[in-house]
């Protein structure tokens, strides 16, 4: 018999979706997050990665909700890429949600104007929030999640959802981020020690 946090890993992917979306109707944090999220009004907006997956393995490890989630990443896509519109949003947000866990807007039309300064390479525009989702250093960090009007959650997970739910982190060589899949491998696997580390390809 798998252990019991792994009940779900050889599940069909419709099957690991609606396990999903239970666990996340269930975590108080993230649907307000989705609802401020929504009400925001922002274009092609999503909640992504940590807040989402993290969830996932308190919920079947028996962890306290939002144990090692550092902040809250919310993404949107605004064609206006000035500092000042993406600062207005973000003000926006910092005055509707509460200060723990910090939560992070920022808007994907802009990342390939600071990305070089920050990550020390360039990188193209990115067409979409989707897009941005795809790109994650790590495989199993590619997923966003959206609130909708009628109430049903839109999931975007490019790569399914398997490594979720097999707590394993699979690296994602789409971009040179072998620094970044290792670092946050390395955090992930001190919080959660049921965590397979796939190493980066040479």
């Amino acid at each position: 018999m798998p252990p019991d946090h792994l009940r779900f890993a050889a599940w069909r992917y419709e099957e690991q979706r609606a396990a999903l979306f239970h666990i996340v109707r269930e975590s108080p944090v993230l649907m307000r997050t989705l609802q401020g999220l929504r009400a925001l009004d922002l274009p092609d907006s999503w909640l992504v990665s940590g807040a989402i997956y993290n969830q996932v393995w308190n919920h079947l490890t028996g962890r306290p909700e939002m144990h090692g989630v550092k902040d809250i990443d919310l993404f949107y896509f605004d064609p206006d890429t000035s500092y000042e519109a993406e600062d207005r949003e973000i003000r926006r947000a910092a005055a509707l949600f509460p200060p723990e866990p910090p939560v992070e807007l920022r808007n994907q039309a802009r990342v390939h104007l600071w990305y070089e300064s920050h990550f020390g390479q360039k990188r193209a525009p990115l067409p979409d929030s989707r897009t941005a989702i795809e790109q994650f250093a790590c495989l199993t960090h590619c997923v966003g999640l959206r609130l909708e009007a009628d109430g049903n959650l839109t999931l975007h997970a490019p790569h399914g959802l398997g490594d979720i739910f097999a707590f394993r982190l699979t690296p994602n060589p789409c971009l040179p981020n072998r620094a970044t899949h290792e670092a946050k491998a390395a955090r992930q696997k001190s919080l959660w020690p049921e965590l397979e580390v796939v190493p980066w390809p040479d």
